[in-house]
Order: C-alpha cells, then structure tokens, then sequence
C-alpha cells in the first residue's frame, strides 16, 4: 500500500513538474482577462496614462491664457479691418456730396423695430437737429425725429409708417413710397398710367416736403399697373439697411 501511494504521488509530481506553469499562466491569463471586462479596461487605462504622463505635452494655465488673449487679439484685427473699410467707403461717399455731413455711428438699433428706426451717436452737441437727412453709400436712409445732446433717433424710409415723395428718374412719373419693414417699398403713382419699368431708378420728387429733390432711392422690381386704386411698383431700396453701421447726417436743406 505504500509503495502504490509513493508511485501515485511520483506520477503526479512529474505531470505537476511537466504542466504546472501552463496552468498557472492559463489561469493568471484568465483572471486578467475577466478582471478587465469587468473594469472596462479602465485600470489599465490608467496605467497606460501612468506611464505615458511624464511624455505628454499639457499647456500650462499661463499659455492658455496667452492663447486665448492672441484669438481675442486677432478676432478684434479682423473688426477693427471691417470697420476700416465701412469707413473708408463713408469717406468716398462724403466727397462725392456738396455739402459736408456729420459722420454718425449707429448706437442702438432694436431687433423688433429693425426695419422702423435707428440710434446715432451724435446728437445736438455735434449740430444734428430734428429734420437733418440721414444718407449712406446707396441713397436715402431716413430722417432724424428726435434729438438729445449725445443722440439722435432716426425713423428710417423702410418703416411702415413712412411717406416719401417719389419720381421715376427716368420718366419723371411721380407718386409716393411707403415702406414695407424690409428692404422692400412700394410706390403708388398719381397717373393712371405711369411710364415706369422693372430696373428704372428712383429718386426723391419735389412732391416730398420733408426731403430734397433727387435722392436716391432705389430700382424698380415689378410694376403692377392693374392696382387699385392706383398702379404701384415695388422697389429695392439701395441704402444698405441690413448692415447699416455708419451714416452721414445732413441739414434738411442741404443742396445734393
């Protein structure tokens, strides 16, 4: 009896001897792998970061905010250029008049009365008086109705309620235009039937008694000559009142 337990005990040692590591790598290979579904992979996430920390490249707090000062430096270059160059056509415009304008920045300009008026940064202190003609690069943008020392409220020729004497450079067909609240507005003529067509240019008339004669307005887009109870024509206005950001400010009776 033994004999038989040392002989078993031998052939176990020897097939221990043989296959030991196998197992123990099999079960170490096993228990890695169950450990790290389990994790996620995130203990061994964290061990790679471990390692691979002291070659990484973080910027500092310091360079984060020198980055962020460059963009904001260069976001500001970008403006001051745009700016430069609405100035710059401004100033081309203001030569081509007779008379010289008050350069006036607009100030205010509320997006549910986008269409209907505008806020200079000029006021009585800078001579601007209620009546002054408000022009920019393109043709008529309103007129000023109220005036502090530092600024002046402008009811621009897109709003609703405007009225402005009109003609047909062209034909000299005259009638009168009312904005739209866009840059849309709508002339109606005093003929039955006006000699007016798409692309003709429209100009301020002498019918209109609150602005000079021969302002540009803006071109004919359609014409409806059926209206009642008078033939109308849509118009483009040429000022630009989306992007308007400069004006030039005249006296009411200021020769163009």
């Amino acid at each position: 009896m033994l004999v038989a337990d040392r002989q078993t005990m031998y052939i176990m040692r020897r097939w221990w001897d043989k296959n030991g590591v196998a197992i123990v790598l099999g079960g170490l290979t096993l228990s890695a792998a169950w450990f790290i579904r389990q994790t996620q992979g995130a203990a061994l996430f964290e061990a790679y970061q471990l390692l691979t920390r002291p070659f990484q490249s973080h910027p500092t707090q310091q360079e984060q905010l020198t980055n962020a000062r460059v963009q904001e430096l260069q976001q500001q270059l970008v403006e001051l250029e745009s700016q430069n160059q609405k100035l710059k056509e401004l100033l081309d415009y203001s030569k081509t008049q007779k008379q010289k304008g008050i350069f006036a920045p607009i100030v205010g300009r509320s997006a549910d009365h986008w269409w209907q008026q505008v806020t200079l940064g000029r006021g009585s202190r800078d001579g601007i008086k209620d009546n002054f003609i408000v022009m920019a690069p393109g043709g008529l943008v309103g007129r000023v109705v109220d005036v502090t020392p530092n600024t002046s409220r402008v009811l621009l020729i897109s709003d609703a309620t405007s009225r402005v004497g009109a003609a047909i450079s062209r034909s000299r067909s005259m009638g009168f235009m009312r904005g739209q609240g866009s840059n849309r507005a709508v002339i109606q003529f005093f003929d039955k039937v006006p000699d007016v067509r798409r692309g003709d240019v429209v100009s301020t008339s002498p019918v209109s008694k609150l602005f000079p004669t021969g302002l540009p307005l803006g071109r004919v887009e359609s014409v409806n000559l059926n209206k009642s109870p008078a033939p109308e024509a849509v118009i483009e206005l040429t000022a630009p009142f989306n992007s308007l950001e400069w004006v030039m400010v005249y006296p009411e009776s200021t020769g163009f």
